[in-house]
């Protein structure tokens, strides 16, 4: 069977599980979907790991422009297969922190790439793949105390473009969508308290990094998440 007759099959069983409340009461920051059939998100998974994985099958699914094919698409892909090359088509396909945080916690998180995954990602203009990364990161087996640093700056960056850009109409900061910076210190804090835990070392390590934050919005959040998810 070809991907195009796999798809029709695939698309077929989801649309019988079509919701429209859940369509009506979906919340997230970006762009919307060419369709959405509001099929709950454990059903989604359930039907979607029912299928082989295959990571080609994946690829293909994950360029169509229908909200549950792109969310099966994360779970039928197979990890091991992500390489940096294909970072950019992955990428491409997050338009919202729907895809965002389902690529972390069903693709990105097993990847043996997501090391340097993440080092492209937090330092990318794009606040979608930043939230997807520091989630992805927070989510994986090893949270390495190497990516403080890192989530840290994706604040900052994120934080101070919000900060200008409230006050200019039409910013040039690609990261200054409205949303980035609360993506970004959600994200930041999910993985700064995963290192955190760890051990006393990794706590304190993130203290002192998270106290470098200064006093705007975004920063504040983070300062405050962790003063009570990290309290001695």
């Amino acid at each position: 069977m070809d991907f195009t007759s796999r798809m029709v099959a695939l698309l077929s069983g989801l649309r019988r599980e079509r919701n429209g409340a859940v369509a009506d009461a979906m919340r997230y920051y970006g762009a919307a979907y060419g369709l959405n059939y509001g099929v709950s998100l454990p059903t989604l998974r359930k039907i979607a790991r029912v299928e082989t994985p295959d990571h080609d099958f994946a690829r293909y699914l994950y360029l169509q422009d229908v909200r549950e094919l792109r969310l099966a698409a994360l779970h039928i892909a197979s990890p091991e297969r992500l390489e940096a090359g294909e970072f950019a088509a992955w990428g491409a396909g997050i338009i919202n922190s729907e895809v965002a945080e389902e690529a972390a916690f069903a693709l990105l998180c097993r990847a043996g790439a997501l090391p340097e995954l993440f080092e492209v990602w937090t330092a990318s203009s794009e606040p979608l793949l930043q939230y997807a990364a520091l989630l992805a990161a927070s989510r994986s087996p090893h949270p390495t105390a190497a990516w403080i640093a890192p989530a840290v700056e994706a604040v900052r960056r994120n934080a101070v473009a919000q900060a200008r850009a409230a006050g200019d109409p039409a910013p040039d900061d690609a990261g200054a969508a409205p949303y980035a910076a609360h993506l970004a210190a959600q994200g930041a804090v999910a993985l700064l308290a995963a290192v955190g835990m760890q051990n006393e070392e990794n706590r304190q390590a993130v203290l002192r990094a998270a106290g470098s934050l200064g006093k705007l919005p975004a920063e504040d959040f983070v300062h405050e998440e962790l003063a009570w998810r990290l309290e001695a």
